[in-house]
């Protein structure tokens, strides 16, 4: 994929804002495990909603390429050995999360808040999914300290899908309201005339 300078900046731009987002949280101690619910959650949707599905996915992996080198932009540092903490997963999630998000935005042509519900919606799933899983192979195979899916699922999903579920909806009026000018900016806005 052959990227324009402007697609570049605004990669970056969105991997430097995830990792911003991490340092904004509230940690929740849980007996297993500490969860972090930060504000990266609310960049990954921006980035599906205005970067559309390939350069949010890459902003993304991006971000983290960097702390997987070590540069401790993750919440709870950096390092590849972050690769095997059990919430490790939900940051993979992210990635097919802005994907979806900016693929299904694409399609709809969502460009109301309502609509844009929709994706981010698939998006929330999506991460949650990914990150649930590798919570579970990890702890189970790895860590060897069995979990149940109950656990994972009540203990380590639930407690943060609401205020999750709270940024999906930040995310969507805060994109409904910057998206033309976005793309005005990137020099690649026209008409919609299909609004849904």
């Amino acid at each position: 994929m052959k990227l324009k300078t402007k697609e570049l900046t605004v990669c970056a731009l969105f991997a430097a804002l995830i990792a911003v987002g991490a340092f904004i949280k509230i940690d929740i101690p849980l007996p297993m495990y500490t969860m972090h619910f930060t504000l990266q959650w609310f960049f990954v949707l921006m980035a599906g909603f205005l970067l559309g599905p390939k350069l949010a996915a890459l902003s993304v992996i991006v971000y983290l390429c960097i702390g997987l080198i070590g540069v401790p932009v993750f919440a709870a540092g950096g390092g590849p050995a972050y690769i095997l903490r059990p919430g490790f997963g939900f940051l993979l999630g992210f990635v097919l999360a802005a994907f979806l998000i900016g693929y299904i935005r694409d399609k709809m042509n969502a460009v109301k808040t309502l609509s844009m519900m929709i994706p981010a919606t698939v998006g929330l799933i999506a991460y949650y999914t990914v990150g649930a899983i590798y919570f579970y192979c990890i702890k189970n195979f790895y860590v060897a300290v069995p979990v149940s899916w109950s656990v994972v699922i009540v203990d380590y999903c639930l407690i943060t899908v609401a205020p999750d579920f709270i940024l999906c909806a930040s995310a969507a009026v805060f994109s409904a309201k910057l998206r033309p000018a976005f793309l005005n900016m990137m020099g690649i806005y026209n008409a919609q005339k299909k609004v849904i």
